[in-house]
């Protein structure tokens, strides 16, 4: 495989998103060795990584592969233009890239819970959550109703980054549901969340005439970003309350040294009305929640 091939894998792999799947699970597992460091795991927090980077990498293959066969990523895309649209790479290519990534996802995902699980219970739920996760990436643009096409996207990122991502990594590590660890895990995903709505509202004109309606569309642009800033302030506020709530050290509140990028960001995209301007704001929003949730996850640690 040549040099170029391998860049337009990894340009498909969209590395700047990764940020996302990494988040949730320091989240998670800080909050894990904060409540019970003695049953804290690094190799299960090692698995949890590797496997949210690997549906996370299935989720973008699965976005272009989907948007390709419905002809609604054209020249006319905002966006920076994958392998299969530069034509690196071909359909069929992706899609037995698509089914490597399913195979690897699931196999990462049984090790996880072979490692982690402690009764029958365990085994089969986190097993139904993993094949939900993997359907959930394929067809939030693939089949023929898929979920991202008709505004939901927003919701499937909330649950998988947030509820699930930090609340599924925190019980595989503590083996028990805790109602404290709601606020972070929803802050988390409105986080993951604040990046989807970038992507939406940069290629909201694009996606309107192809008839992708995200929920940018539906709510129209000047909306969008003030759903943006809504978004951001009610995940800053989750992190607030819980640190007001369960705080024994100025350490709990080292996530505020993130507030005034998240302020900025906020004011930015608001005041922005070129979605051309908003394109270099995706790989922002994804590297201010990654460092939003490493301060919190750090604060923790030191409290």
């Amino acid at each position: 495989m040549t040099n170029e091939k391998l860049k337009m894998w990894w340009e498909t792999a969209r590395p700047k998103t990764l940020p996302l799947a990494l988040a949730s699970i320091f989240t998670g597992s800080a909050l894990a060795y904060w409540a019970k460091p003695e049953t804290f795991n690094g190799v299960v927090m090692g698995l949890c990584l590797l496997t949210t980077v690997l549906l996370q990498v299935l989720s973008n293959f699965a976005n272009d592969y989907g948007d390709h066969q419905k002809g609604t990523d054209t020249e006319e895309r905002i966006g920076p233009l994958r392998g299969i649209q530069k034509g690196g790479i071909s359909a069929v290519e992706l899609k037995w890239g698509l089914i490597f990534m399913v195979v690897a996802s699931f196999i990462s995902g049984c090790f996880l819970i072979g490692m982690a699980y402690e009764s029958l219970i365990d085994l089969f739920a986190f097993a139904l959550l993993g094949i939900l996760a993997i359907v959930a990436a394929i067809t939030y643009t693939m089949g023929a109703k898929p979920y991202g096409y008709m505004g939901l996207g927003d919701i499937s990122v909330l649950v998988f980054f947030g509820l699930l991502g930090v609340g599924g990594t925190y019980y595989l590590q503590t083996h028990s549901v805790d109602s404290h660890i709601i606020l972070p895990a929803i802050g988390s995903g409105l986080l993951a969340s604040a990046v989807l709505n970038i992507n939406n509202l940069r290629d909201i004109e694009q996606d309107a005439k192809a008839g992708k309606n995200t929920l940018a569309v539906r709510l129209g642009a000047h909306k969008g970003r003030l759903y943006h800033c809504i978004i951001l302030s009610l995940a800053a506020l989750c992190y607030l309350l819980f640190a007001l709530t369960t705080a024994t050290s100025w350490g709990n509140y080292l996530f505020l040294l993130a507030f005034p990028l998240l302020v900025k960001h906020a004011i930015f995209v608001y005041r922005s009305q070129e979605p051309r301007a908003l394109r270099p704001m995706l790989a922002q929003m994804s590297m201010i929640s990654l460092f939003t949730n490493l301060l919190f996850s750090l604060g923790l640690l030191i409290s």
